[in-house]
């Protein structure tokens, strides 16, 4: 008679290559907690966790690069505007027994005064005003996004910019941002992403500032 014998190996264990992307059913809460804590604040991948789903992604070199740059450009939009803004780059953003997601990026923008002396979130904390997601983002993501109401998400994949707006608790994609009205960034964003890979990040922003300083705010 041969019995079955089950190994449990800790997550930070798993080695999982750029590009990479884990899904695992069944987690709960305290499990999500566990997991997070064990795998630390210093990784490169990234989380996502909804509905009792969590999934370890490792983005590819290539996603970083997008993602530093609309970054770049939200902080030049926000300087032409006249907005104050703090970033608060990939934190976990968590609604207790419900939802996780870390951004690649994200911005207070409305809520900036309220979270200049934050080193911790706290429990009371509004989510960021803005998020940004380099990568081709699935259901679970949009759904922590969702359950933690984050107003406005953009997600850049494949060549292009989509913005979703947070409206009845549901996301809805729009052709423009409130943050930005007058500025079309679905067409923009993603020709600065592409003239950034052929002429490098600082010509194509400054590209950038050539085009908005056009455009009237």
């Amino acid at each position: 008679m041969t019995l079955g014998t089950s190994i449990v190996k800790p997550v930070s264990q798993i080695q999982l290559s750029p590009g990479s992307v884990v899904t695992i059913p069944n987690v709960n809460w305290q499990e999500f907690e566990a997991i997070l804590q064990e795998m630390g604040e210093k990784r490169s991948s990234r989380i996502a966790y909804s509905k009792g789903w969590l999934e370890i992604m490792v983005p590819l070199p290539e996603h970083e690069k997008p993602k530093e740059l609309i970054s770049d450009m939200v902080k030049i939009l926000l300087k032409k505007s006249g907005r104050k803004y703090e970033p608060f780059g990939s934190t976990t953003f968590k609604k207790e027994n419900v939802a996780g997601v870390e951004p690649d990026a994200c911005f207070y923008i409305q809520n900036y005064q309220r979270m200049i002396n934050r080193r911790r979130l706290q429990p009371n904390d509004p989510p960021p005003d803005l998020a940004i997601e380099s990568n081709v983002t699935s259901k679970t993501t949009l759904d922590a996004y969702e359950a933690i109401a984050v107003p406005e998400l953009w997600v850049y994949a494949n060549s292009k910019l989509i913005i979703y707006l947070l409206t009845n608790g549901q996301y809805i994609a729009s052709e423009t941002s409130p943050n930005f009205p007058s500025i079309p960034l679905t067409q923009i964003i993603p020709q600065i992403v592409e003239l950034s890979w052929q002429v490098g990040t600082v010509e194509a922003l400054a590209e950038f500032e050539k085009i908005i300083a056009e455009i009237s705010f």
